[in-house]
């Protein structure tokens, strides 16, 4: 969405304030390497958390700038996206974000698609989901916070794998093993994952393709587990299994992590009667062990 018109661009276009949001991820449902070629990927699991972007071209400024200031990449993305829509590089990016940064929530990818959307707004400009892979392919590896379902996502390469539907809400109770990761630096390391691995991680993809066609929670949680332990040997995580174990104990759906990140959570199935009941159980056990405690909500899409 766009608000009032106010300045003219070039040859008379009018510009206008861009404004637009992207929604953050909890993890990742399923992440690891499929026996393909290229076949790093993930599958997201979308949150109600947001990145915002407000964009405002002033083609009488001397060039452009962001705030908060450390938020280069979605600098180097405003300036790509003016380039190659012939616009006098001016003007002012804000970002505004409730994800945490460097936990695994796909705070950076919801910061630079947020930011897409809002200068492709203020500029009258065509941004559909395959322009945005194309410009995030050269930036950094990037989650699928472009697509509104539940999507397998070749997070290097940047390009949709395919759209495998939506879910039921769920809450997660999430925690936070402290620390930060750089994703760009993390995805440069050699995975130690064996053909074998490979080939499982392609079983898990076609159970989670099954199990969101079916909106099976049940099995949704089963592959998030049966992942976060796979990714143990890549980065691993001291409170995986007392997470574990917790979400055993109080029957909850399974564990997701994020594969590159710090964060840990537990699923529950919101629709389940005794819900309140198995996420307070979680949130005390999840204290005594960790600390601070967030609950998060998972987005459904129509």
């Amino acid at each position: 969405m766009t608000t009032t018109p106010h300045l003219l661009g070039p040859a008379g276009r009018v510009a206008a304030i861009g404004v637009s949001a992207a929604f953050g991820t909890f993890g990742e449902l399923l992440q690891g390497v499929l026996p393909e070629e290229n076949g790093d990927f993930l599958v997201t699991l979308p949150v109600a958390r947001w990145a915002m972007a407000r964009f405002e071209p002033d083609p009488a400024a001397p060039g452009l700038a962001v705030r908060p200031h450390h938020k280069k990449k979605a600098l180097r993305l405003t300036e790509m996206i003016m380039a190659d829509a012939r616009h006098p590089a001016g003007g002012l990016l804000t970002i505004d974000s409730t994800l945490p940064e460097g936990k695994g929530l796909a705070s950076s990818s919801a910061d630079l698609v947020a930011t897409a959307r809002a200068v492709a707004n203020a500029l009258g400009e065509p941004m559909p989901p395959r322009r945005i892979e194309r410009y995030l392919a050269r930036i950094e590896p990037t989650d699928g916070v472009l697509y509104p379902a539940v999507v397998a996502f070749h997070h290097r390469s940047v390009r949709l794998r395919a759209e495998l539907g939506s879910l039921p809400s769920m809450a997660v109770v999430g925690v936070d093993e402290g620390g930060a990761v750089d994703t760009v630096h993390f995805n440069t390391l050699p995975k130690p994952f064996t053909a074998a691995d490979k080939r499982r991680y392609a079983r898990l993809l076609d159970r989670v393709t099954r199990a969101v066609a079916r909106r099976d929670l049940a099995e949704v949680g089963r592959v998030a587990t049966a992942s976060a332990r796979m990714n143990q040997v890549l980065r691993h995580k001291w409170s995986l299994e007392p997470m574990i174990d917790i979400c055993e104990r109080i029957g909850g759906l399974g564990v997701v992590v994020g594969h590159s990140g710090t964060a840990l959570g537990i699923l529950l199935d919101t629709r389940a009667p005794d819900c309140h009941a198995k996420l307070a159980a979680a949130a005390r056990r999840c204290q005594e062990l960790m600390g601070d405690v967030t609950v998060y909500r998972t987005l459904s899409f129509h």
